[in-house]
């Protein structure tokens, strides 16, 4: 049987993170956000480092930063390939690398784009910007101005690829995870 692969996504504090974990505590295999701890590890690493927005524009060399996001996040992918669950949960997609590339105008070669072609997911569902949960926290940089452009590319990107997004409603951590799931038999 193959598993469903289904991204969630959308920008910075959208609730994301609460909905994979109420999925996960409703026995849902779902594999988590890969940049919190990258970017926790930059901070322990480069004291000197000082976050204004998103890592990839506050690191060193934001390329090879991209490099390991993109890496991680297609590793989650493969290592979902082996799974026998009906479903597979994914806090962000490979994509969301270039989404978060456009976003912040950083450039890419032909072998970021080769990995977003090569890595298809059953659907995607976004979680968008709401300015009532919107906070910043030790991992998390961005303004709220910032979520609504990231958003935007997010969106931009993934329909580029030819996915339609499925926008989840605002609502309580619970309802959300019900919408989501009540959505599931639409991807083939």
């Amino acid at each position: 049987m193959k598993s469903k692969k289904i991204v969630i996504t959308g920008g910075p504090s959208t609730g994301k993170t609460s909905v994979i974990m109420a999925l996960e505590n409703k026995g849902f295999t779902c594999l988590h956000e890969v940049i919190r701890s990258m970017t926790l590890q930059e901070k322990t690493n480069n004291k000197d480092l000082n976050f204004k927005s998103n890592p990839i524009v506050s690191v060193d060399d934001p390329m090879a930063f991209n490099q390991k996001v993109l890496d991680a996040r297609l590793a989650q992918y493969n290592d979902s390939l082996k799974s026998k669950e009906e479903v597979v949960f994914f806090d962000r997609g490979v994509h969301d690398v270039l989404g978060y590339m456009n976003c912040f105008d950083q450039k890419y070669g032909q072998d970021f784009a080769k990995v977003s072609e090569e890595t298809q997911y059953d659907g995607v569902f976004i979680m968008p910007p709401w300015p009532e949960i919107f906070k910043r926290d030790n991992e998390r940089f961005e303004s709220y101005e910032e979520a609504l452009s990231v958003d935007a590319a997010l969106m931009d990107i993934y329909g580029e690829y030819g996915y339609e997004v499925c926008v989840v409603p605002k609502d309580s951590v619970e309802k959300r995870a019900d919408f989501i799931l009540s959505y599931l038999n639409t991807f083939k």
